[in-house]
């Protein structure tokens, strides 16, 4: 195992600038995933943490140790790629020691490895294959393998299950998340997948544009996100965001003219946005509510049931988790009763403030 430490770490490729000055610190053993958009520079960071590209500014320590001019077969470090790169000429074993044959490693070691990591893998039976007789999940296990058999201090995974369909990619989520747990190597994981960065992170970095958003635990950004590109980006289906006025004493009034039971510390005429869950919104066929809306749209998922409804006074629709056995009309007239305690206010600039709510209207 070991610990990455980052210190204003930025890139440039020509006049264009990637990343701004990362500060970030990787604890041993820890799963870290990096997770944003397309085009948010995380799998940049993760090139620079192996050494595949050089840094245009700051440090990269590994256990302590500058990085920065240390070639990549150096670092300690194995990376698994979102393509597979297997030799289709050579079977899975060859596939996974290849590295080690490389090194000069001895035959009876590679072979000891390779076992080894096939166990932990559940590869055992397939040792002699070859990768076109191989599924996908197989295929990307076998890259894991190859990775694993290096017995690297440092895993370092680039969205390795968006090839993959979408049942593969939950079993493949499980099986990562299990080799987490086997192996207690720190892992660095890429992924624009929040729902993956969710079910297998200890620690989640959302990165956006280049910079670092916030950092920490899934459930603590989902509860408390630092602004709104993290609220709407963790979380399916994203935040609801509605927008509202503060006004002089710090209530918040919405576009209608309805004040809600909170008061946000900011400036009288400021306008802002109010987050609420799709979960801490309830739907009532009697009207009753903080809410009335239109039924836009009804989506089935099984257990849950997501309206999109329409509150009179707001221009955008509202997404409502219900339960899955409850049956709702596209069209027809409900109530919507919010639970303001899990409000979140955004100002104007996206930053978080921390509204409260009265304790004569919560009660």
């Amino acid at each position: 195992m070991a610990s990455v430490l980052l210190e204003g770490v930025s890139k440039a490729f020509g006049t264009t600038q990637v990343l701004h000055g990362v500060d970030l610190e990787i604890r041993e053993g820890e799963f870290v995933v990096f997770v944003g958009p397309s085009g948010c520079g995380k799998s940049t960071l993760l090139r620079l943490i192996c050494g595949l590209d050089d840094v245009s500014g700051g440090r990269i320590a590994i256990d302590g140790e500058i990085v920065n001019d240390v070639p990549p077969a150096k670092r300690g470090i194995a990376m698994v790629f979102q393509s597979y790169a297997l030799y289709p000429h050579m079977s899975v074993a060859e596939n996974m020691g290849y590295a080690l044959r490389l090194a000069g490693t001895p035959k009876a070691e590679i072979d000891r490895r390779v076992r080894a990591a096939a166990a932990v893998l559940r590869l055992d039976a397939l040792l002699d294959r070859k990768p076109r007789q191989l599924s996908g999940g197989q295929r990307q296990r076998v890259a894991i393998g190859r990775a694993i058999v290096r017995e690297p201090r440092i895993f370092l995974f680039d969205e390795p299950l968006s090839n993959l369909d979408a049942a593969l990619r939950v079993d493949m989520r499980a099986e990562i998340a299990g080799l987490k747990q086997r192996l207690g190597t720190t892992m660095v994981y890429v992924t624009h997948d929040q729902i993956e960065a969710m079910t297998l992170a200890d620690k989640i970095v959302v990165m956006n544009a280049g910079r670092v958003e916030q950092v920490g635990a899934p459930l603590d950004l989902y509860r408390r996100p630092a602004n709104r590109f993290v609220a709407t980006f963790i979380g399916s289906p994203r935040m609801n965001l509605v927008p509202a006025t503060v006004g002089a004493d710090g209530t918040l009034i919405l576009a209608g003219g309805s004040v809600v039971p909170l008061r946000a510390a900011a400036a009288g005429g400021e306008a802002v946005d109010i987050g609420l869950r799709a979960e801490h919104l309830s739907l009532n066929a009697d009207g009753k509510g903080d809410f009335v809306a239109e039924v836009r749209m009804v989506e089935h998922h099984g257990a849950d049931l997501f309206a999109h409804v329409r509150i009179d006074g707001h221009d955008g629709t509202l997404i409502v988790r219900q339960g899955g056995d409850g049956t709702l009309a596209v069209g027809a007239r409900t109530g919507v009763a919010v639970d303001w305690s899990q409000a979140h206010v955004f100002a104007a600039d996206g930053a978080r403030i921390d509204p409260f709510v009265r304790a004569s209207e919560a009660a």
